[in-house]
């Protein structure tokens, strides 16, 4: 109830005193400019901005106004900077709300690409977004945090693997059991490795770089790409809480860890939902360990047997499908489904112009702040 007040308060005080301004200021809004408007005050990047330290000394009101474009083209899905600047030259009603007080005003795309280069590196969208989930979610229950990946396709070559130099290599073993007294030392995985981390050391340990990934898709069918993955973790209401973006290569379950953590701190919830990327017995240890109860799918290829019993003993006792309560509950994982797509169609997901981790990231980050923004909204009208 607090967070439906506090966000009812904040919507009429756009509506009965903001609009009307800007109507005089700039004439009749169109849907999209209220739309843009309420979403740009219920972020506020202008109090991000202040403490941002700019390395070109522009001026505080035009750095305010370049993160303000940023976002409008990520409201309106704009593919290019070039795109956003040939519509802030020709929309007075854009410009003005977006902090420009004249065409002239408007910078050049390079002063736009040097600006987003020093959000990126400040990782500035990043803590805006962190800031508006602690603002209206850090005090709620969240019932369930809903936790997937999504493919990002990007316009990069991929990294390939460093090759060892072959004096350094370590020799190969021959296949088969070992001889005897031989010892055979295998190297922990990322996931065992990760529970011994800290949060900024799970971070740093995945890889990054853009690279080649693959999956299967809901028809069976292989799929590769080119590019990143990013990690979300969203609560109820689609609002996504969470991300992490990492190399395309990357499997899911190791970044549950580290994306759980991040959660943790922004949001208190029950329930963690995940598919059978996850089915792996340190990711579910982990969510106990925070509180939560993990509900994950059964992967068929670890577990195929416990599933076979499972069903049977659903026909037994004459269970439909999703009768359990567990089942009922992990319904809400397409959740997190809905803001992969929304992210990818609405908000940028799908055409990344720059290259390199942190640019990628900030990117994405400008349509996840945007979408978490929308789906706020959302929740009073």
């Amino acid at each position: 109830m607090k967070l439906h007040a506090s966000l009812s308060r904040s919507w009429l005080n756009i509506q009965r005193n903001l609009f009307p301004w800007l109507k005089e200021e700039v004439g009749e809004l169109t849907e999209k400019s209220k739309w843009l408007i309420t979403i740009l005050e219920l972020v506020r990047v202008e109090e991000f901005v202040s403490s941002h330290n700019s390395k070109t000394g522009r001026p505080l009101t035009e750095r305010s106004a370049i993160v303000r474009s940023f976002v409008a083209k990520a409201v309106y899905g704009m593919p290019t900077t070039r795109v956003l600047i040939d519509r802030l030259s020709t929309d007075n009603q854009m410009r003005t709300i977006c902090g420009w007080t004249s065409k002239g005003r408007v910078p050049s795309e390079s002063t736009f690409s040097r600006a987003f280069a020093e959000f990126s590196e400040d990782q500035l969208v990043e803590r805006i977004h962190s800031a508006l989930i602690a603002k209206y979610l850090s005090d709620k229950l969240i019932g369930h945090i809903s936790r997937d990946s999504t493919e990002i396709e990007a316009r990069e070559k991929p990294q390939k693997k460093s090759q060892v130099d072959v004096t350094e290599a370590k020799p190969k073993r021959k296949p088969g059991r070992p001889k005897k007294g031989e010892e055979v030392i295998k190297e922990n995985s990322r996931l065992k490795r990760q529970q011994d981390m800290t949060l900024e050391q799970m971070l740093d340990d995945l890889p990054k770089v853009c690279d080649v990934g693959s999956k299967r898709n809901s028809k069976g069918y292989k799929e590769t790409w080119t590019g990143y993955k990013l990690h979300i973790d969203a609560a109820d209401g689609q609002i996504p809480v969470s991300c992490v973006l990492s190399s395309a290569s990357v499997h899911d379950s190791q970044v549950a860890l580290p994306l759980a953590e991040i959660t943790a701190r922004r949001v208190t919830n029950l329930y963690d939902l995940m598919d059978s990327a996850y089915d792996a017995q340190i990711i579910k240890e982990h969510s106990c360990t925070l509180g939560h109860v993990p509900i994950i799918d059964i992967n068929p290829r670890s577990d195929a047997r416990l599933k076979e019993v499972l069903e049977a003993e659903h026909k037994r006792l004459k269970i439909t499908n999703f009768s359990m309560p567990e089942d009922i509950r992990y319904r809400e994982r397409a959740t997190v489904e809905r803001v992969n797509r929304r992210v990818k169609d609405e908000f940028g997901g799908r055409s990344i112009p720059v290259r390199g981790h942190a640019k990628v990231m900030t990117h994405l980050m400008f349509g996840i702040l945007a979408l978490a923004a929308d789906q706020l909204i959302r929740l009073v009208i």
